[in-house]
């Protein structure tokens, strides 16, 4: 019997490439995102001297990481989901900080164990440690006893959570920094909306653009409710006394207080007291990608 020739290699008809040359393209590829890696812990290694973080914890700064997705976002194109991109680039940040000054996420599964699960390990991989807590009240709690944890709890009113946010009122008390998820869409794998909660900041690392405020009020009705969802984002935990309420009010730019004050007086209500309990980046709104028709904008 004659002998079976070799079949000849599939070249691609555009660019003369073998299957063996795109394959050692993205062998060269792989290396060298791999050694750039190791240059950027590198250069971390080398911040860690600069800034001292392992000795003052101090290693979140929400507002540079706000604007390093706004360019991931913008300058994303081509097959590559940009959740896959998104959480690459989230992965590295959290395991980076960690490496800076080693840090837990304690987490309030009150919005479901499933979704903020997935939340904490899309924004932070599997690197840093993940602790259950027994509500947001006790995610605030071991947040204030850490030397740099970061909580997360609802963004959104859940039933039972009660008004976590008032222990938030003090000056040294912890802060909002952060909403996440920070790119959003309907598609987003990671939905769940969460407030991330840490020590204080220094005013260079911290993100402010959207004010979060905690309101107690009396007078508090659903045409109240009604008037106030029309300025702005708020959570609200009813009280007995004075038909009275604690809320958390989130100000986005062009927002002041002194607006949702004037809503709630012309809705019959009173301010009885207020604090500023944290801040937050303005969230990227971006289209979903089988849909979009142009780049994300800003909101």
């Amino acid at each position: 019997m004659p002998m079976s020739k070799s079949q000849p290699p599939k070249v691609n008809a555009a660019t003369g490439a073998t299957l063996a040359d795109l394959r050692a393209e993205i062998d060269r590829i792989d290396a060298e995102l791999h050694a750039r890696l190791i240059e950027r812990g590198e250069i971390i290694d080398r911040l860690i001297e600069v800034k001292r973080t392992q000795e003052s914890g101090a290693a979140f700064r929400p507002a540079r990481e706000a604007e390093m997705m706004r360019r991931l976002v913008e300058r994303h194109r081509g097959i590559l989901p940009l959740d896959t991109v998104e959480s690459i680039w989230r992965v590295l940040i959290a395991t980076f900080t960690y490496v800076q000054a080693p840090f837990k996420v304690h987490a309030d599964f009150a919005a479901g164990e499933a979704e903020v699960r997935d939340s904490a390990r899309f924004h932070f991989g599997f690197t840093v440690p993940l602790k259950a807590e027994r509500n947001s009240d006790s995610v605030v709690t071991a947040v204030a006893a850490s030397k740099g944890d970061l909580g997360l709890v609802p963004a959104t009113s859940v039933a039972g959570s009660g008004a976590w946010w008032t222990a938030l009122e003090r000056p040294d008390a912890p802060k909002i920094i952060a909403r996440l998820p920070f790119v959003e869409r309907t598609d987003h794998p990671a939905s769940v909306p969460l407030f991330v909660v840490s020590k204080p900041l220094g005013a260079d690392a911290a993100a402010n653009e959207v004010a979060c405020w905690s309101l107690k009020v009396s007078g508090w009705t659903a045409q109240a409710a009604k008037a106030l969802s029309v300025l702005t984002e708020s959570i609200a935990v009813p009280e007995g006394k004075f038909d009275g309420a604690t809320l958390l009010v989130s100000l986005s730019p062009g927002k002041t207080l002194a607006e949702i004050r004037d809503a709630l007086v012309k809705a019959g209500v009173s301010v009885r007291g207020e604090a500023l309990v944290g801040g937050h980046a303005t969230r990227y709104m971006h289209a979903p990608q089988a849909a979009k028709s142009s780049s994300g904008a800003k909101s």
